[in-house]
């Protein structure tokens, strides 16, 4: 299937980066307020995919997001609920525990979601373009080529460079990975804001985001944290048929497991994010 990508054209001030919402309404609703006070629009906020997942209200997220008019690329996720799949894509190891997680949270979000809703994730691309400070930036969710790819700090620059030249870009923006990091070589960024729906297994339950600045015409970007309503995303969650060990996560900042992460990640398991 040929990929839908939509570009943005030039964009000047600032942009907000996120991924990851993963159904969590009141992790958007403080970014939605971030963004407010720092005078983004929201034609300048742009999210790298999975606006559904984890958390307990997937409609009421969406509805927000839509709302707002901030963009997104397609996440994992989002592709799977538009094809109507059984699962969730994110290609965990059969009979892991994510995998047993996905079974249950999966098709609660799949039941939750309305008819507008299915129909709004028809409306987002694969890819966002844009030209930024003089450098061309492609938002992808796992990699260029494939949505599920899991690209984390420790990944090979080999293996990033092979989706920055595909795209021809000079900044590739993505998530999926569900954490915050930065790699820059030869001139080339991959640039991970983060999620802002679970916290990066750091011990905390902040989650993050990343603000691109053009100021004086250069192209730069910082990470941040954001504190938002967590007990409340923690308590609708166990009221609601999800896993209460990804509840646990939104109140502990550690993950459940790491078998998704490599040997570097996992050995950071609850020692904070250093970027």
């Amino acid at each position: 299937m040929d990929k839908k990508i939509i570009s943005l054209g030039t964009v000047s001030g600032k942009v907000l980066l996120f991924g990851g919402v993963y159904s969590n309404l009141q992790a958007l609703e403080a970014l939605k307020r971030i963004a407010e006070t720092l005078d983004i629009p929201a034609e300048n906020c742009i999210c790298t995919g999975d606006i559904i997942g984890y958390c307990a209200q997937p409609e009421e997220t969406l509805q927000l997001f839509q709302l707002w008019g901030a963009k997104s690329i397609l996440g994992n996720v989002e592709i799977q609920l538009r094809d109507g799949a059984t699962d969730c894509g994110c290609e965990f190891r059969k009979g892991s525990r994510c995998d047993s997680f996905s079974q249950q949270w999966y098709p609660y979000a799949q039941s939750k979601l309305s008819p507008q809703s299915y129909a709004y994730l028809n409306t987002l691309p694969d890819h966002i373009q844009f030209s930024y400070a003089g450098k061309k930036a492609t938002v992808v969710h796992g990699s260029w080529f494939d949505v599920a790819d899991y690209i984390f700090k420790s990944t090979s620059w080999e293996t990033k460079e092979r989706s920055v030249l595909a795209s021809e870009s000079d900044v590739i923006i993505a998530g999926h990975c569900g954490l915050p990091f930065k790699d820059e070589q030869n001139g080339k960024t991959w640039l991970n804001p983060g999620v802002i729906g679970m916290p990066p297994n750091d011990g905390t339950p902040q989650v993050w985001y990343a603000v691109l600045d053009d100021a004086n015409g250069t192209f730069s970007y910082q990470h941040h944290t954001l504190e938002y309503d967590h007990l409340r995303t923690h308590r609708l969650m166990n009221e609601a048929p999800l896993p209460p060990e990804y509840a646990r996560t939104i109140l502990t900042g550690i993950w459940d497991n790491t078998e998704i992460l490599p040997p570097v990640e996992t050995g950071l398991q609850g020692f904070g994010i250093r970027l």
